[in-house]
């Protein structure tokens, strides 16, 4: 035997050992708690979302699953928190469009978004809600957007931090209106609620399911949605586009992930639990009274969108003129 081909028959056995452990362990997952990160605030859209998924999931697997909410920075601190777990399914991460976002809005992540995790499953997506304080003198859109240009820079638009889904809609709103206001960034959106019910912050693209009980509660105006259709939660509420601002739509969605380095078997296996509880009807019912739309993807389609995503925010923060932090 050459040496050529006992190295080329080591290869294949540690390949087939490789797979074979990878198996092993995705049917012996999991066997003890489980720890998910949240990369936004307890309240925020991110953290309703994910723990109403994996609340479900824990049942499913017959574990305990651990929330562990870490916010700011767009969602990378909380990211960053599992890029250095074990590949063992035992940490996860739930983050939401901001981890598309933050490659081209930081240039020091503490990460490689593409190359350091492991693209699991989608989640959810729902539409981001313009709303102001009920006392707000702007009743429609096209006020607000008379008003930011009557005197530019006058109107405080809160977001849930710099690179956050919210900001970036935001900045795809400005640049669809041609206004300027002033961005004022918060950790999210439960504080940015607090401020616009205290009437500190004038407006906000504010998540659906975060946002939806102080609008039809009376707490604070909707303006409009920020999806090219409305939402069947609030049928009334008219799109940007209908409200006179084309080609500001941007939805918000949410996903889950691991570190680098998952087997196939592994990610396949929590893949398929996130499913079972995606389509079970509480869920379903849940998500959906939230302003959601469930996300039924494999984890390649998943890893597919989430590349696209990168690279269609990573274009509108360049034509935004955002400076990367």
């Amino acid at each position: 035997m050459t040496k050529s081909t006992f190295n080329m028959l080591l290869a294949a056995g540690a390949t087939a050992l490789a797979l074979v452990s990878g198996a092993a362990q995705a049917q012996a997952f999991p066997n003890r708690p489980v720890r998910v990160i949240i990369s936004f605030t307890a309240g925020s859209s991110t953290d309703i979302v994910g723990r109403v998924v994996f609340e479900k999931v824990a049942r499913e697997w017959g574990q305990p699953v651990v929330f562990d909410n870490r916010g700011g920075a767009g969602g990378s601190i909380g990211a960053n928190a599992v890029v250095t777990a074990q590949p063992d399914g035992y940490t996860l991460l739930i983050d939401s469009a901001a981890h598309s976002i933050t490659p081209a809005m930081y240039a020091k992540l503490p990460y490689d978004t593409l190359k350091d995790f492991t693209d699991i499953a989608g989640l959810a997506i729902q539409p981001n809600v313009l709303v102001v304080p009920l006392n707000s003198p702007y009743k429609t859109l096209m006020d607000l957007v008379n008003g930011a240009k009557a005197k530019p820079g006058s109107i405080n638009f809160a977001s849930a931090g710099v690179g956050s889904g919210t900001h970036l809609n935001l900045e795809k709103f400005i640049n669809a209106a041609n206004i300027k206001v002033t961005h004022v960034p918060y950790k999210g959106t439960p504080e940015v609620l607090a401020n616009l019910l205290s009437g500190s912050v004038d407006a906000y693209w504010g998540p659906i399911s975060a946002t939806m009980s102080q609008v039809t509660g009376g707490k604070l105006r909707a303006l409009a949605v920020s999806t090219p259709k409305r939402s069947s939660q609030l049928p009334d509420l008219p799109t940007t586009g209908e409200a006179g601002v084309p080609n500001a739509d941007a939805p918000l969605w949410f996903g889950v992930w691991g570190p680098k380095g998952m087997s196939h078997d592994l990610t396949n296996k929590i893949a398929a639990d996130v499913h079972k509880a995606l389509i079970d009807p509480e869920v379903k019912s849940k998500l959906g009274a939230l302003g959601n739309d469930v996300m039924d993807m494999s984890p390649t389609e998943f890893s597919k969108f989430v590349r696209e995503e990168i690279v269609t925010y990573g274009k509108l923060i360049k034509a935004a003129g955002i400076t990367p932090q």
